[in-house]
């Protein structure tokens, strides 16, 4: 299948005190249209990095490489053309959906601006913002519509966030971290509610996580990544039952399971050495 978005040998530098670091280091990806591909690794594993270069947000980064979007490499838009894909072709939803949220407008007026930059007008952005609403689980979504962030839960507000990224219906949905904020029964909601979305419209998604328990139940295949680049990748099944990583293994040991000996002591990614770079793709 043609892929939707497609990264090859994609760099990330940041200038250092003794020249530039580099943070990415030759990131392969595909994700095909109506996928859904989670990245992994620790912290610091170049994650986050990764979704952000495909967006350009950060103004200091030395990118090279490729990250093409339907045949388009982003990597050479001009700014004011990676403004018409932010947002109508990539949606984002970060992790904290407090700080990504301005405090002083209502959360419909931070909704509708998606659609309303794009030229739909304000009646019918509002319209299509308050079903929208309501149909991620803001009950009395029209009354609601003019409320302040402070106003909403911490699940809620994720709700609010998803509805932003979402409501230009982007061909792409990045996911960066959207659950490790909300406690286990709210992340099972806004999963299952971003599991949709993607059903419904076909909507690739790639999710960022730490997690590799929501992982098993949401993604279709999973790319580990660690010190910037990826060291695995394939279907979530195959990856969990059989890592050939030792990275990979060293992360799932390291996750508690409900049958394990209490007196087992759980493995750490510090036990895998840190020259096992590469791997098995």
């Amino acid at each position: 299948m043609k892929p939707l978005l497609s990264l090859r040998d994609l760099r990330a530098a940041f200038p250092g005190p003794d020249g530039p670091v580099e943070v990415l280091r030759g990131v392969d990806l595909d994700i095909a249209a109506g996928e859904k591909v989670a990245l992994v690794g620790e912290s610091g594993s170049g994650k986050s990095v990764t979704a952000r270069a495909v967006l350009r947000l950060d103004r200091d980064a030395d990118l090279t490489g490729r990250a093409t979007l339907d045949g388009a490499d982003l990597l050479t838009l001009s700014e004011r053309e990676m403004r018409a894909v932010r947002g109508a072709r990539i949606g984002l939803v970060f992790q904290d959906p407090l700080a990504s949220l301005n405090p002083v407008m209502t959360i419909g007026w931070q909704i509708m601006q998606p659609l309303l930059i794009r030229g739909v007008r304000r009646k019918e952005a509002r319209r299509r913002g308050v079903d929208l609403l309501g149909r991620l689980g803001v009950r009395d979504a029209d009354r609601r519509f003019d409320d302040y962030p402070h106003q909403f839960s911490g699940g809620m507000r994720q709700r609010v966030v998803i509805a932003i990224a979402v409501i230009a219906e982007p061909a792409l949905l990045i996911a960066d971290e959207p659950t490790t904020a909300l406690d286990v029964r709210v992340q099972a909601q806004v999963l299952t509610l971003l599991r949709e979305l993607a059903d419904e419209r076909s909507m690739a998604v790639l999710l960022i996580t730490h997690d590799l328990g929501i992982v098993a139940g949401f993604a279709d295949r999973v790319v580990v990544m660690r010190h910037g680049a990826p060291v695995e990748e394939g279907p979530v099944d195959e990856i969990y039952a059989e890592p050939k990583h030792p990275y990979t293994r060293g992360l799932l040991a390291s996750v508690p399971r409900i049958d394990d000996d209490p007196s087992r002591r759980l493995s750490t990614v510090d036990d895998v050495p840190a020259a096992l770079e590469g791997g098995a793709r």
